[in-house]
């Protein structure tokens, strides 16, 4: 019997099931796809992740993941540059924003974790279902190409996702925050005049903009849109959306994307949640990561925050598991890493809120505060002394691997 059930490898999940393995505790990985060869979308990689990649001892491995380190950040509004952020030494140091591979970031995970004798992954494995005894998660519902079987273990913990079956079989309930926004993702080739490592946004006029150099030597562009306008996107064809792009940038990456128009690399719609459950944890089971709190993409945390939420869960699992400790013991511990990630999960859920709001709203008040704050953003000095760029930057707690 395995000691943990880990569902889905994810950030959070992988990350989990390193830390475990490590301390020599028996954890399964379950992972439905065969491999993590697929598009992933927010790939950034924000210092308050790369710390906790840092105190796990991944820091050499992680190195050799495929990454784009950003030096900055170029704001522009109604076309026009309006400041520019700077990621210096001074600011960052090594821990200087990332745009990263998610498939071989997980990769790299998951062959950490194979180092030690107790971690065992199985991938082409689907999480179908719960096994309860005495009101009490035992384990899972595992069908595979050898057939359908159960798996039982002293704590599952549920990080598959925003679209978790662990938590939906647990009657775990989420509250949605509505984001009026969804995203539609491609890929251009690079400009040859770009800046390797400079992330752009264009705001105003209700519409915003990122375009990101990326670790594959393509230019990743995301489209941000009011939510329930894709179909319109959809129909007209995704020329006639970069058509539309180009008339809210600058005239040089204009001229790139009409130059390209019919060049879009894996064009793909990101439906945009912001969810949280109210409660984390059943008896025998914890959930983490997006399972958890499904993150909007504004700020780009979404992997930030998984990666805080393992370092949390190793913290407070690691001693009860170590010490062959009781169902009840267990179940505390859950219950003390949602009490301690609460705050920052809802803190950064907040302000993902507030951001839309303005950029969406074509209000005569709205564009004038977007023209007030936008050059309010750099020097890059000032992110750490700034609640909100902080938080973004660095996270709202301190998070500390102890274990």
């Amino acid at each position: 019997m395995a000691q943990v059930i880990v569902v889905g490898a994810g950030p959070a999940g992988a990350a989990l099931s390193y830390l475990l393995a490590r301390r020599g505790l028996r954890v399964t990985l379950l992972e439905r796809h065969t491999d993590f060869s697929r598009e992933f979308r927010g790939e950034a990689l924000l210092p308050g992740g790369l710390e906790v990649l840092e105190q796990m001892g991944l820091w050499e491995a992680f190195e050799d993941v495929p990454h784009v380190s950003l030096e900055g950040v170029e704001l522009y509004l109604a076309g026009h540059r309006r400041t520019t952020v700077s990621f210096g030494p001074a600011t960052f140091g090594k821990l200087s924003p990332r745009w990263t591979s998610q498939p071989a970031l997980l990769e790299m995970l998951c062959a950490q974790a194979a180092h030690y004798p107790g971690y065992h992954l199985e991938r082409g494995a689907t999480a179908r279902g719960l096994v309860h005894e005495g009101g009490r998660c035992v384990g899972v519902r595992v069908l595979t190409e050898a057939g359908e079987r159960e798996l039982r273990g002293d704590l599952v913990v549920g990080a598959d996702g925003r679209s978790s079956m662990v938590r939906k079989r647990s009657g775990l309930v989420a509250e949605l925050d509505p984001t009026p926004m969804d995203v539609v993702w491609c890929k251009l080739p690079l400009p040859e005049a770009a800046s390797a490592r400079t992330l752009r946004a264009y705001l105003g006029r209700g519409h915003l903009l990122i375009a990101v150099p990326v670790y594959d030597g393509r230019l990743q562009v995301a489209w941000i849109i009011p939510k329930g306008s894709f179909a319109e996107v959809r129909d007209r064809g995704m020329p006639a959306c970069l058509e539309e792009m180009a008339r809210h940038v600058s005239p040089d990456l204009a001229e790139h994307l009409r130059r390209h128009r019919n060049h879009a690399v894996e064009p793909f719609l990101l439906f945009t949640v912001s969810d949280r459950v109210r409660e984390w944890t059943r008896p025998g089971l914890l959930l983490l990561g997006d399972a958890a709190h499904t993150m909007s993409p504004v700020g780009g945390q979404g992997i930030n925050i998984a990666l805080r939420d393992a370092v949390v869960a190793a913290n407070h699992l690691v001693p009860v598991l170590e010490a062959k400790g009781s169902a009840d013991a267990i179940d505390a511990a859950s219950r003390r890493v949602q009490e301690e990630r609460v705050p920052e999960v809802a803190r950064i859920q907040a302000l993902q809120a507030r951001a839309p709001r303005v950029i969406f709203n074509d209000a005569w008040w709205a564009q004038t505060a977007l023209r007030l704050l936008v050059p309010l953003a750099g020097p890059a000095s000032r992110i750490g002394g700034s609640r909100v760029l902080g938080s973004i930057a660095f996270g709202v707690t301190r998070v500390e691997l102890q274990v």
